[in-house]
Order: C-alpha cells, then sequence, then structure tokens
C-alpha cells in the first residue's frame, strides 16, 4: 500500500513539474519576398478561397471537404474544412484587416485535437516588392503543454509555411501586369 502511495506522490510531481516547465505559447512565422507590389499581394491574400490556389495542406488532402459562410474577403467570413487525418478539421475565420498591411484571421482547430490559433499575414512594401510573413500563435493549455516539450511547433508547421509561401510567390509572380 505505502508503494502505490509513493509512486503516485512521484508520478503527480513529475506531472506537475513538467506542467510547470512546459512552454505555455507558441509563435510560428515565416516570410518571403514577392516582385509584385503591395496592393495587388494584399488584394489576393485577403479572400480566404485563394488559400486554395496555394496553401500546403490543400495537397495533403485533395478530397478535403470545404464549407463557407459569409462574404469572402470581409471580417467574419468562415472558411470551414475537414479532411483526412494530416490536415484534420477546423475553421478559420477572418477577423480583422488593416487595409494593405495586415491580415489577421482565428485557427479553431477541432481534430485531431481542440485549439485555437490567431494567425496573420502581414505585408510590407520594399520597393517595386513586397515581403510577405505568415505566422500563427497561441497558447498551450495543460495537459497538451506537456506534449509540447517533445515537439518543435516552429519546425513542424514551419516548413508547411515555407512551402505555401513559395506556392504563394510562384502564383503571384506569374500574373502578367
Amino acid at each position: 500500500m505505502t508503494t502505490i502511495f509513493y509512486v503516485s506522490i512521484i508520478l503527480v510531481t513529475i506531472i506537475v513539474f513538467l506542467a510547470f516547465i512546459a512552454p505555455k505559447n507558441y509563435h510560428v512565422c515565416r516570410s518571403i519576398v514577392i516582385q509584385r507590389p503591395k496592393s495587388e499581394v494584399f488584394l489576393f491574400l485577403k479572400y480566404l478561397k485563394n488559400q486554395d490556389q496555394w496553401s500546403p495542406w490543400n495537397k495533403k488532402d485533395v478530397n478535403m471537404k470545404k464549407t463557407y459562410v459569409g462574404t469572402d474577403g470581409e471580417i467574419g467570413f468562415i472558411s470551414a474544412w475537414e479532411g483526412n487525418k494530416d490536415v484534420g478539421a477546423g475553421e478559420q475565420e477572418l477577423i480583422n484587416f488593416v487595409d494593405g498591411e495586415l491580415i489577421q484571421s482565428q485557427l479553431r482547430f477541432l481534430k485531431p485535437w481542440k485549439s485555437t490559433s490567431d494567425a496573420y499575414i502581414r505585408l510590407e512594401e520594399l520597393n517595386e516588392a513586397t515581403q510577405v510573413t505568415w505566422g500563427f500563435s497561441g497558447h498551450n493549455k495543460f495537459p497538451a503543454s506537456i506534449f509540447m516539450l517533445f515537439m518543435d511547433m516552429d519546425k513542424a508547421v514551419g516548413k508547411d509555411f515555407n512551402e505555401g509561401l513559395k506556392n504563394l510567390k510562384r502564383i503571384l509572380e506569374s500574373v502578367n501586369d
């Protein structure tokens, strides 16, 4: 009986310790320079349906089911998806624009686990080009935060962001003037 008690105390102590040291927040972002005017890049990016052309997750499930609510390109528009184990299920809602500068959305993941992240696309003019920064951040809640000790969110999602930005660059730079 005392062995079970001590083992229980040790397990609880380990869990509390891991919860204490686990990362509480995450932030992932990547940037690319696109040889197009900022206004043109913003106009393309503000429409969530255009993500179907450049998002790396569309390639991971070509049979993904998509539904939409509202008017694309306006605050409150929601793009929802349900797919295979590689893409899961969730929705993205446009929540704010700073015209020509910033597009903010909220990502609500439903599968494989529930979480909410704040996503953004920031644009910066560089002479005749535009630097596009795509990122997201959120809070790791217990007990999921403990798993983040063993997973590098930046490494896991960063490669997908790089792929998506390269796709975006290819699409926008192939547009004729």
